[in-house]
């Protein structure tokens, strides 16, 4: 039988050692092609490249994957990943291990999701990974079992279309995590402010700062799930519509022609 196309992305760039460790553990799954920035894309959200040109090249690094460094961002690999570089269409596209947390409200501006997001809106089965630790000497092996047992269990049972998922593992050792959760995206949010400064020569400039606010402790939220040991996995949807408030915003949007 034919091994499952694994396409695997990132937003931290190819050499990161997330996507190293992803890429290792998908192995053991399929055929693994890995196209990714040739730099750090974090916070990039779903932002594609218009402007510029875009490229890409094929560069050797361990294993039997095929990896392609691509000049773009998340979205931009994997759109580059599916026109003109993997073979077929792949059976799932696998984006990370991020450095760090995109639960609650970070998926937004997520560029680890947002190429999983990506994969969705082409129709493809597709998975965020990301791991509450920023060290870049973080240890990604103690949830490599979870990994590989969710991708396979997607890859068996096909995911309604439109729907991707969204899997933050807590900063844990493998006998501390205690499992795994199905949970709601958190109430939560950023805390924003700009840190103004002054630069030798006079001129102001700003540094973002803030503190991330959880208003959520409802048992289902993937911030409390994250607290509380247990890996969190988020069904996340691209269509942006508020269903639940369209009949009411028909009745107030109704206008006589004549006013």
């Amino acid at each position: 039988m034919e091994k499952p196309l694994i396409l695997v992305t990132n937003d931290d760039g190819i050499t990161a050692p997330g996507i190293r460790n992803l890429v290792e553990f998908m192995n053991e799954i399929g055929e693994v092609i890995v196209v990714a920035p040739n730099s750090p894309q974090s916070g990039k959200g779903h932002a594609i490249t218009i402007n510029s040109t875009l490229s890409y090249e094929e560069v050797h690094l361990d294993g039997p994957q095929r990896d392609f460094s691509c000049s773009g961002t998340p979205v931009d690999c994997v759109k580059m990943a599916l026109d003109k570089i993997l073979p077929r269409r792949p059976d799932i596209v696998v984006s990370g291990i991020n450095h760090g947390a995109n639960s609650s409200i970070n998926v937004i501006y997520s560029g680890t999701m947002s190429a999983a997001v990506e994969g969705g809106v082409e129709g493809l089965p597709s998975i965020g990974f990301s791991l509450l630790d920023f060290s870049w000497e973080a240890d990604f092996t103690q949830a490599k079992e979870y990994i590989q047992r969710i991708v396979k269990k997607v890859i068996e049972n096909p995911m309604p279309k439109g729907v991707v998922l969204n899997v933050n593992i807590p900063k844990l050792t493998k006998e501390e995590i205690k499992g795994v959760k199905i949970c709601k995206q958190a109430n939560a949010k950023w805390e924003e402010s700009f840190d103004e400064r002054i630069n030798p020569h006079g001129k102001k400039y700003y540094w973002l700062t803030g503190y991330f606010n959880n208003m959520d402790e409802s048992e289902d939220a993937d911030e409390t799930a994250l607290a509380n040991g247990y890996i969190s996995i988020v069904p996340v949807k691209f269509d942006l519509t508020a269903y639940e408030y369209m009949n009411e915003l028909n009745e107030i949007m109704k206008f006589d022609k004549t006013s």
